[in-house]
Order: structure tokens, then sequence, then C-alpha cells
């Protein structure tokens, strides 16, 4: 699932491929600059995933990092104008401009959240600062034994901006060690990451991670895609919502989802034992 051939046209930091039926492999190029986050990526992740949205061939998403690491986060020497001279002549310009700047890269990994599309990310080496936010916004993370995550931020003199203190303290059951990884940036490594609910499952190295990740996205690749982006949207609409709030929007988004082919063939496939991967489910 590793590719080598380099970005994607007219993407310079990411490479698409679809590696099996109904599944897009997204992965992080810029392997010479530790996958470093510049000012093209964050508007190619929004391109990137924006298509996979309406993408009918695509079913679930994996994304990884080229190289040797994840990504090193923001890169610093690109993004450093933009950031820290932001435009405006006068105060209130400027932090209208900053403001504008700040929620055009939240929405690069926003828009991860939103896809309808389950999707798994596969995390070797580093994963610092922006990558974090990245992760946090996908649906299942998986890494390597010799990964590593860090809330990077604070060691730059910012509060993170794009997603990780809003997200974060939603995947670890812990808000103790959510401050703490936040206000120290130290390092946490694969095997407090899977017991504090950061990551699922560890693998012994990228070459096993990815085949897992590929295995996995099969399972979801060969359930209804109705069933499945609909579990998606109603457990992120769960998430933020009160059960009360989640069990309405549930019934709301049944009474029409319910009505729906895929419900009859997959109960006949399990009827005559066979696994819904065998049932030819129409695009959605």
């Amino acid at each position: 699932m590793s590719s080598s051939g380099g970005p994607t046209p007219p993407f310079t930091t990411l490479c698409i491929s679809h590696p099996a039926e109904s599944i897009t492999h997204v992965e992080l190029h810029r392997p010479a600059k530790r996958n470093a986050m510049n000012k093209a990526f964050w508007s190619e992740m929004v391109d990137c995933f924006n298509q996979i949205a309406g993408d009918p061939d695509c079913r679930v998403v994996v994304v990884s990092g080229a190289g040797k690491t994840f990504t090193a986060g923001i890169d610093l020497m690109d993004m450093a104008s933009e950031v820290l001279q932001p435009e405006g002549d006068d105060m209130a310009r400027t932090s209208w401009n900053m403001r504008k700047i700040i929620t055009k890269y939240q929405e690069t990994f926003s828009v991860i959240e939103r896809c309808p599309k389950p999707v798994v990310v596969a995390v070797h080496g580093a994963c610092v600062g922006g990558g974090v936010d990245l992760i946090t916004a996908c649906d299942i993370r998986l890494c390597t034994q010799d990964a590593w995550f860090q809330v990077k931020e604070v060691d730059i003199g910012l509060a993170a901006d794009v997603g990780t203190l809003q997200r974060l303290p939603k995947v670890i059951g812990s808000r103790s060690l959510v401050n703490e990884l936040a206000l120290t940036a130290r390092k946490l490594y694969a095997d407090e990451a899977k017991r504090c609910g950061l990551v699922s499952r560890v693998f012994a190295d990228k070459e096993a991670m990815m085949a897992g990740a590929l295995e996995m996205a099969g399972e979801i690749a060969g359930r209804s895609p109705v069933a499945v982006q609909g579990t998606k949207v109603n457990l992120i609409y769960s998430r933020d919502h009160s059960v009360a709030e989640g069990l309405d929007y549930m019934a709301t988004w049944n009474m029409s989802m319910l009505q729906t082919q895929d419900i009859m063939k997959s109960a006949q496939a399990s009827m005559e034992k066979k696994s819904p991967k065998t049932v030819p489910f129409s695009k959605l």
C-alpha cells in the first residue's frame, strides 16, 4: 500500500492510490521533509477529501505517511510568513485576517471528520503537532510499535488551534492525561497510546500495519455503504449531543435510510451463511 512514485497530480504533497476495490489510500508524500505540512498540504487535503466524499466508488479511506515517519507536523519554515505576519492596517483588521487563516487551517482536518466515508489512519514513527490534529479527526487509528505522538504546540509558543484540544479529550478517556500531554508536550509512545485509547491496535512494523489497515478497510468496504456511512454520521453526531438528541437524530435519519434494498440483501446473505462482502451493493 505504500507508494514510491511520488505525489499524484495535481497534488504536490499527497499520493492517491486504490489498493483494492472501493478503498482509497491517501499517503502524505513529502518523505524528504518528514511529511511536514507546508502551505500546499493544507489546501490539498481539503480538495482531496471533498473529492473522496463525493466519489461513489470509494467506501473507505486509509491514510498513511511515506518514508520513515508519519509526519513532523507543521512546516515552520514554509508557513512562518503567513502565520507570523498576517496582513492588516490595524489590530482589528490584522486579527480578522489571522482568524481567517486559522479557520482555513482548521478546515484541513474537519473535512476528514465530515467525510461520510470511514477513515482509517496508520501511523508509524513520529506523529507530531499537526499530525495529532489529523489523526484525531479520523475514525480508526492504528500504529506501529515504534510510533510516538506529541502535542508539540506549547513548545513553539502557541496553543494547538486546529483540532487537537477539541477532539483529543473525546478520544482519550482521561482528561488529566489530555491536559498533561497538551501542557507538557511530552511524547506518548505506542503502548501507552493503546492503553489510553488513542489507537486501537499496535503492529510490529509498518508493513504489518499497512496489511492490517488494508484488511480492516476491506471489511468496512464489504458492508452496505448506506449502513456504514450512516453509522459514521450518527456516531459523530451522538458524540457532540445528548443521548436524547442523538436518538431523535437517529430516528429521523433511519426513517428514510431503512427504506433500502441493502437490508434485504444483507439478511438474505446472513440466512445463506454468506459474508456481506459477497453482496453486490449499489454505489452510494
